[in-house]
């Protein structure tokens, strides 16, 4: 335990933090910018498109980390 009693597990968010963006939102902006680029292009093409992007996912999924946490 550190002398001012907080809890050493915990990290206080510092301008540093917030200026680098998590994996996952990173991951998040990418995914929504893949939907507004998909849903702009003409119907015919929008299949392809999402099916492409669902196999991006499944690969993505399929090589992250296994396992509870």
């Amino acid at each position: 335990m550190s002398m001012d009693g907080a809890d050493p597990g915990e990290h206080e968010p510092t301008a540093a933090d917030s200026a680098t963006p998590s994996i996952a939102e990173q991951w998040c902006d990418d995914l929504l910018s893949s939907l507004d680029v998909i849903e702009d292009q003409p119907l015919s093409e929008r299949a392809a498109s999402y099916a492409a992007l669902h196999d991006e996912l499944a690969r993505r999924l399929d090589s992250g980390p296994t396992g509870a946490a």
